[in-house]
């Protein structure tokens, strides 16, 4: 290898005015939501040790060049064609972050109050401007998402897909983040948002390490990430549990078994394409069984149990053994026999239920569709105890689950977000009281917590706030979500064969299903209805207005007039045929389930404020029905 450069570079220098290329067998965009929130957070946390309030009532931002450094790791570029062999998944999502912040400013400061980034996403040469991660795959998607903070073509490419759901992401998190978690139009105002982005821009750095050919790129490349090399945490923990255990019989045993383990979980993680799967699982059930503390929510505040796993689990473990009960070399020995093998096949189970749903464990598959998988998992394994039997610890286990979705669609209906940053604590708070008690203790804990749900500013969330939801960036997957599941539960009581909530969230299916605006997109034909088309638009995005229909159906359906569109209702899932008069003629089982329900589903000629509110009102009365406390005596 012959002239290899290494240099710290911030974002800066690493972006403004550059052109990138990925190679063709490198380009696709991988990341998922998870990697997303954590970069994200990350940031957050790096900045918020820095920040300041009392900075925003200084005349500039100077003050950011005091701020801590944050450090991404290594760039690796081969100079030939400045094409990007490692980094392109954290630039990618740099970018779209920056174009997210971009907008952000636009829309909320002055032009003079604003910082430079436009050229860190794009640069002009040769009298135009194009993106700065140039994939010309990506570029029509890119300059939508700048010009407009959304993509509405038809998303076919898996790569283009998932640039789109991470920059929505990103939205939700970010504002999560940044405003003490409750995400909203109105809360984002906070000059705090510059002072991020000049740190972002000047404080974030990567080593970036530049060769002149691909060749030696890639054996760069190869040596940095041999894991041959390099021992993980997991592996740290192992040495050192085994090292406890002074029986040699006894180690070889305890050995043979974690190996067996660690086999069926990389199994788990491979399918799922996660590559810290098995420390994913270590994190989440040490947190689950043995944290007695977390960071507080202040500036300044130290890192304890909850935060210290997260962080290098293999030392905690070592540095609080008396407080896992490790005291001699038996116990060692059933640590990794008993305890490591009960909890890490569990996981496994936990995984499957979120991936495939399973009606025995249905709460679980349903906080997984919402992206709800480490703290669900930390909050099931908590209720544990290693000597439940298999009937209670399913017992247990859909019992915690079904109240993280009673939890999740409190939060959600009354716009407070669920990511993970804004719900850790009050999760980890309620892992440490539900920690392996028996099932009547718990089921008293959830139901009271659930019950007395509040937010920041003490105002209590109830299933009431669904009278006021409406349709929102910020939570449009919830949108989507919430209308799977009335559609599935009025289809399921009226004993509609092959109903599936599946199908209405399965996003790869060919023809996907899609919020539809039951009234049409046209203020003109409407006008006479509404006060201004400022009210027209905020009553078409009421939870009343929507229903799920295929997209095909929903495309050609969106101008129609009502009743044209409530024709052809009829011939759709159950919820949208309940707006057509005809579902209520020779409909034994859905007459018999509405009135055993006492449900006001009705049919309607006209589509009006009036109806959409009465539509609400139903929905209203629905969501007392599936989210209902009282469910969790069943178990």
């Amino acid at each position: 290898m012959k002239d290899i450069q290494g240099k710290e570079r911030n974002l800066q220098d690493l972006l403004a005015n550059k052109k990138y290329t990925i190679p063709f067998y490198q380009r696709e965009y991988q990341w998922e939501r998870k990697q997303v929130e954590e970069l994200i957070n990350d940031l957050m946390d790096e900045f918020d040790d820095s920040f300041n309030p009392e900075h925003l009532n200084l005349q500039d931002r100077s003050c950011i060049i005091e701020y801590a450094s944050y450090y991404m790791g290594s760039v690796i570029l081969n100079t030939q064609d400045n094409a990007i062999i490692d980094g392109q998944q954290r630039l990618t999502t740099l970018t779209l972050l920056l174009i997210y912040l971009d907008n952000l400013q636009k829309e909320k400061f002055s032009e003079d109050e604003q910082s430079e980034i436009k050229g860190l996403i794009c640069s002009k040469s040769y009298g135009s401007y194009s993106f700065n991660m140039n994939v010309e795959e990506r570029t029509k998607c890119l300059e939508s998402l700048y010009k407009t903070g959304k993509y509405t073509d038809e998303l076919t490419d898996p790569s283009i897909k998932n640039i789109c759901d991470r920059y929505a992401d990103i939205v939700e998190i970010f504002q999560a983040a940044l405003t003490e978690n409750e995400p909203s139009e109105e809360s984002i105002n906070d000059k705090k948002i510059l002072f991020f982005i000049d740190w972002l821009i000047n404080k974030v750095f990567f080593i970036e390490i530049k060769t002149d050919n691909e060749q030696d790129a890639y054996k760069v490349f190869v040596t940095m990430n041999d894991r041959g090399l390099r021992l993980t945490p997991s592996d740290m923990l192992k040495g050192y549990l085994l090292s406890q255990i002074t029986d040699n019989a006894k180690r070889t045993s305890a050995n043979k078994i974690w190996k067996d383990q660690l086999t069926k979980l990389n199994k788990v993680g491979t399918a799922l394409e996660e590559k810290d799967f098995v420390g994913d699982f270590i994190r989440d059930w040490l947190r689950a069984q043995y944290a007695d503390s977390v960071k507080e929510n202040k500036k300044g505040a130290l890192p304890q149990d909850f935060d210290l796993i997260g962080t290098g689990f293999h030392k905690w473990v070592k540095d609080n053994a008396l407080k896992l009960g490790l005291r001699s070399s038996d116990d060692y020995y059933l640590f990794i026999t008993e305890n490591f093998k009960e909890f890490s096949n569990l996981y496994i189970k936990l995984n499957e239920y979120a991936r495939k749903y399973n009606p025995d464990f249905e709460y679980i598959y349903y906080n997984a569709n919402r992206s709800i998988t480490s703290l669900q998992y930390q909050l099931e394994m908590a209720a544990i105890d290693i000597n439940d039997s298999d009937d209670m610890k399913n017992r247990k286990l859909k019992l915690v689950s079904c109240y993280m979705d009673q939890y999740i669609v409190r939060r959600v209906i009354n716009f407070k977000s669920v990511g993970y940053s804004a719900i850790k604590y009050a999760i980890f708070t309620l892992t440490r009281q539900i920690r392996r008690r028996n099932i009547d203790e718990i089921k008293v804990i959830l139901k009271n917590t659930v019950q007395s749900l509040k937010d920041k500013d003490d105002k209590v969330l109830t299933l009431e706030g669904i009278k006021d939801f409406y349709l929102n960036n910020f939570f449009k997957w919830h949108v989507q979500h919430i209308l799977a599941r009335f559609t599935d539960y009025v289809e399921r009581g009226s004993e509609v064969p092959e109903t599936s909530f599946e199908k209405y969230v399965d996003t790869n299916r060919k023809n996907r299903y899609d919020i539809e605006h039951i009234t049409p997109n046209d203020y003109l034909a409407n006008k006479d209805k509404y006060v201004d088309e400022k009210e027209f638009e905020s009553q078409r995005n009421m939870l009343g207005d929507l229903i799920l229909l295929p997209v095909d159906k929903n495309r050609s359906y969106q101008d129609m007039p009502f009743s044209e569109k409530v024709e052809k209702y009829f011939g759709e899932n159950l919820l949208a045929k309940t707006l057509n008069r005809k579902c209520y003629e020779n409909n034994p089982r859905f007459l018999k389930f509405k009135s055993d329900n006492n449900l006001d589903f009705k049919g309607y000629d006209d589509f009006d404020k009036n109806t959409i509110h009465e539509r609400q009102e139903l929905y209203y009365n629905l969501a007392k029905r599936i989210w209902n406390p009282d469910n969790f005596d069943i178990f």
